[in-house]
Formats: structure tokens, sequence, C-alpha cells
């Protein structure tokens, strides 16, 4: 089988480093390119024409989440893997809805990564194991109806969201995201609409109950 070439986009320059390392005694994966930011993504996909992408999620700019969907918008059948810190479902999710076909932790050993990454390459989908919330866990029930909260918010309003639960004032969001502040104030209006939020502490409880943030 021909090795499998990969793009990776993270905007720290140690873990591309140690992506390659990880990877470097796996059999299947072939030339990693990597880059550092959401906005070069485009170009350098229809540059390298990568079999997969491997995407971390928190990034500045316009970050993964978003990354994600305007990559699918461009090419519908883009095979991408979340390589994230985040464990949370939420997260998975969204990333799955955003266009991912898989998703694991960063603290995930390279044999796993490389599994990974081959079934996404054969067009399958691969979540690491108990990443996904346990239907029948009590817990579940009662973050549910946040979830669907959530599901409501774009993936530019649930960046904007992570950030605000984080205790980020819209100034701070803007220049994190590289947005104008009316964009921002007005994402910032629209997420507390859809959750129904009247304050920071509101969206902070929110996030802490799906796991975003701890307590």
């Amino acid at each position: 089988m021909n090795k499998i070439s990969v793009l990776l986009v993270d905007d720290h320059e140690v873990v591309r480093a140690g992506f390659k390392i990880l990877l470097a005694s796996q059999a299947d994966i072939g030339e990693i390119t990597d880059i550092n930011r959401g906005e070069l993504v485009a170009q350098e996909y229809a540059r390298v024409t990568p079999e997969v992408v491997v995407m971390d999620l928190s990034m500045p700019g316009i970050g993964g989440l978003e990354t994600i969907r305007r990559l699918v918008k461009q090419d519908p059948h883009a095979k991408i893997l979340v390589y994230s810190i985040h464990d949370e479902s939420i997260y998975v999710e969204r990333a799955m809805q955003a266009g991912a076909k898989g998703y694991v932790t960063k603290n995930s050993a390279a044999e796993i990564l490389a599994v990974a990454i081959t079934q996404v390459a054969r067009g399958e989908t691969y979540i690491e194991q108990n990443l996904l919330p346990d239907l029948n866990d009590t817990k579940y029930d009662t973050t549910s109806h946040y979830k669907d909260m959530i599901d409501l918010l774009t993936p530019r309003e649930f960046e904007v969201f992570q950030r605000l639960a984080k205790g980020m004032t819209v100034h701070d969001v803007s220049e994190n995201l590289h947005l104008g502040y009316k964009t921002v104030a007005n994402y910032s209006t629209q997420v507390k609409t859809k959750l129904k939020a009247n304050s920071a502490a509101e969206i902070a409880n929110i996030a802490m109950v799906l796991g975003i943030i701890k307590p």
C-alpha cells in the first residue's frame, strides 16, 4: 500500500515537531507537511493534496472548527482527523458535525494515531475509545439539554462561546480571533440568544456542565 500523505495543522511548533517524530516509525505514514494556521489550509491543501488532514481545534484566528467547515466546503471529500487536547464529548460532536472523519487526543500513543490516520484515509470513521458519552450514564441526561442548545451555534459562534466561557471580554475575543470588535459583539449577542443566557456567568455555567471548562 502507498504511504499516506498528511497535512498537519497546529499553531505550536513543538507539537508539529513531536507529531513528526511520533509517526516517523510508522510504516504506513509518508510525507508530512505542516502549517501553523487555519487560514493557510485552503491554499496548502490545494498545493499538496494530502490524503489526510490532521487538525488541532484550539488555534488563534479562524480556529479548527471553522477551518474544518471551510475545507469541507472546498472539498466535500476531504478526510480530516482532529488531534486535540480536548477529551470532552462536546468537542468530538462539534468536530464531526463540522465535517471531520475522526478524533483522537494528543495523549494518544503513536500506534493509535497511525491507526486513526490509516482508517480515515480508507474513508472510515475513527473516534478514540471513551471519548463519546455513555448514553446510559445519568450525567448524560443532565447535559443533553445544553448539548441541544449548543448544536444551534455555528462553528464561529462556538469559537466565541468557548472564549467567553473562559472569561475573555469581547475585546479579548476580537484580538484572539483576529475579528473586528463589532463582529465579535454581534456573535456574542447571537450566542447569548441561542443559549438563553443573560450573562457571562450563565455562559460559564453552561460550559462547565458540558466539561468545556473546569469548575
